[in-house]
């Protein structure tokens, strides 16, 4: 089996890097690249993100090719894809970080700031918080409800059908931290930072 970590210049990805070779061994083939054909060849892709929507989405788009590419790999070919952070944001119609942003539109919703209420909140939200496993899904097999994962972000996304939700997490509101679309997941914490529940997690989506 053959996995890409797509690398398109988003900032620092090794952590996400080391955690699915990590977990791959021998078993799994994993590469990180921006090359279309090794993308299209793959089992299966995984869509990091650091840093803002709009950065990311403009990364993505200066890479020629690439989101066409991603687009008939998730959408029309259907394989498993794994967004993190920004990488499950990018899924959204629309984001709002700095500027209004189109984002890749897999998932309809959009990207919002999380409402800090007048201070009381600190943004970024980061550190461990528990999640609410709202929905069997396929990434959380053997993973306990109300488990810890890890958080960075200031920024969450809203999907219009609330069927995909599959985790939630409270952080000044009710945010939605995993999504799972047919072939399409994602999730809001980082896996590759959520100690061995994490690696779970990406053993999981290695198995699909």
């Amino acid at each position: 089996m053959k996995v890409t970590i797509v690398d398109y210049n988003s900032g620092n990805i090794s952590s996400v890097i080391n955690s699915f070779k990590e977990v791959a061994k021998e078993k799994v083939n994993i590469e990180v690249s921006s090359d279309l054909d090794k993308i299209n060849s793959s089992d299966k892709v995984i869509l990091p993100g650091q840093g803002s929507f709009k950065n990311c989405i403009e990364a993505l788009k200066k890479i020629d090719g690439l989101a066409d590419t991603l687009n008939e790999f998730a959408i029309s070919k259907k394989k498993p894809v794994l967004g993190i952070c920004v990488g499950l944001q990018m899924f959204a119609d629309i984001g709002y970080e700095e500027t209004k942003t189109d984002g890749l539109g897999w998932i309809s919703g959009n990207v919002s700031k999380i409402d800090n209420q007048n201070g009381k909140y600190k943004l970024p939200h980061i550190g461990w918080n528990q999640i609410e496993i709202v929905k069997d899904s396929k990434i959380f097999k053997d993973i306990e409800n109300k488990s810890h994962m890890y958080f960075v972000h200031s920024y969450k996304f809203t999907p219009e059908d609330k069927n995909v939700i599959t985790a939630t997490t409270e952080y000044s509101s009710n945010i939605v931290c995993s999504v799972e679309k047919e072939n399409i997941y994602g999730t809001q914490f980082h896996p590759e930072k959520s100690d061995k529940l994490g690696l779970k997690m990406i053993d999981n989506f290695l198995k699909l």
